[in-house]
């Protein structure tokens, strides 16, 4: 099982190489190149999946570890349980599955169940960007310029 480090190091690369952060650069919030949509599936009062969830989802199949996936997008572990929990409960089969902490650390895995309602989640994402891709375009080239330089 990877390290808490380790996961860690990998989230900050990850993380930097897609927006293309660094410790040097400035802190002011920039506009990303291209519009992008954050998509939440409500399902019911409380049962909902979205980006942060199915991050978490990712995070927990990279590491083997709800706690250091947690870690990694800054969510303090009670909170990365209780979205578990939430999730397992939602449907029909959990979608990780944990074994307690001790000598030999405890862990966590996705379930054949977690792998398929992450792909789906992924999948509509990739199609609703894909259908509304125009009409990203059309509203980003109705927003106002950021000067280069403040």
């Amino acid at each position: 099982m990877p390290s808490d480090r380790f996961c860690r190091s990998v989230l900050r690369l990850i993380h930097d190489g897609v927006s293309g952060n660094s410790r040097d650069m400035q802190s002011e919030p920039q506009r990303p190149a291209e519009p992008r949509l954050r998509i939440r599936i409500v399902f019911g009062e409380g049962e909902m999946v979205g980006p942060g969830k199915a991050e978490l989802l990712e995070g927990i199949d990279r590491c083997g570890s709800i706690a250091a996936a947690g870690r990694e997008m800054n969510m303090s572990y009670k909170r990365a349980w209780e979205l578990i929990g939430t999730l397992n409960a939602m449907f029909r089969a959990p979608l990780v599955e944990s074994t307690r902490g001790g000598p030999g650390g405890g862990g966590a895995v996705l379930t054949d169940l977690g792998r398929e309602v992450l792909a789906h989640y992924r999948a509509f994402e990739a199609d609703a960007a894909a259908a509304g891709a125009g009409r990203l375009r059309s509203l980003r080239a109705l927003l106002r310029d950021i000067p280069e330089e403040k």
